[in-house]
């Protein structure tokens, strides 16, 4: 398998040209071999493309490193200072590089959301949240209602994180919307569509008066926590489907 393959295997269902408007240059970041065309027999997966990711797949044996956060986003950036020692690592080690950013926060059933909403046991589960016109959340209900407290200890667990419930709302939760990451301000569509609880990554400052005022539960999991998901269910998929050795670069930032 060649990069281009690896790609068209994840784009098979991650459908990058269905989010052209993520300025996130999705897919192939970083090539191997002079042409692309190196056999590809060990892959890594990580939240983040950084040097530490890199140099840990190196050691790893992999040829290609898959993450959900690239290198580039979209705007011209000069080589230099920290994108220098990140690229040069790829590059003089003929490591590939692919990303997926928006496409595997939307995905049904691989993606952060969509994946952390079946961890979580959630029903009736259908698209919640937009960005730039794309549908990137999930939302569903307990079939038995838990606390804002519960629905947090159930978080940590799933994402080895430690995760904080503001119970700002009712005591019992049925319905929960979720998008990881950093998506504190899209609390207010949980708000206007009356969900109990609202799931990101990283709850703002901003946003706390509004959440309390409002009167809904927030749960903040981590924007690491909650995005180790996706590139882990990614993961599981090739090594399933299409045999090839895998491995996964956990780098927690804790934040």
């Amino acid at each position: 398998m060649t990069v281009k393959e690896l790609h068209d295997f994840f784009n098979s269902f991650l459908k990058i040209e269905d989010f052209s408007a993520d300025p996130s240059l999705n897919g192939i970041q970083i090539q191997n071999g002079e042409v692309g065309s190196k056999e590809i027999h060990k892959v890594a997966f990580a939240v983040d493309a950084c040097e530490e990711s890199a140099l840990r797949a190196i050691e790893e044996g992999a040829d290609a490193l898959v993450v959900h956060h690239g290198l580039f986003w979209g705007h011209c950036e000069t080589i230099t200072g920290s994108l220098y020692k990140r690229v040069s690592t790829f590059i003089k080690n003929d490591l590939a590089l692919l990303a997926y950013h928006i496409p595997l926060d939307a995905n049904n059933p691989y993606g952060n959301n969509f994946g952390l909403a079946k961890m979580l046991g959630l029903q009736a589960v259908e698209g919640f949240g937009y960005w730039r016109g794309m549908s990137i959340g999930a939302k569903g209900s307990f079939s038995s209602p838990v606390s804002a407290e519960e629905l947090a200890a159930q978080l940590s667990a799933l994402t080895k994180t430690q995760c904080r419930a503001f119970s700002f709302g009712k005591e019992k939760i049925s319905s929960v919307g979720i998008i990881s990451g950093g998506a504190s301000e899209d609390v207010a569509e949980a708000v206007s569509e009356g969900l109990d609880a609202y799931i990101t990554g990283e709850f703002a400052h901003e946003q706390y008066h509004y959440a309390q005022e409002m009167k809904i539960n927030v749960i903040s999991g981590g924007h690491y926590g909650t995005e180790i998901i996706g590139v882990s269910l990614l993961k599981e998929k090739l090594e399933k489907e299409m045999g090839l050795e895998t491995c996964f670069i956990d780098l927690p930032t804790n934040l």
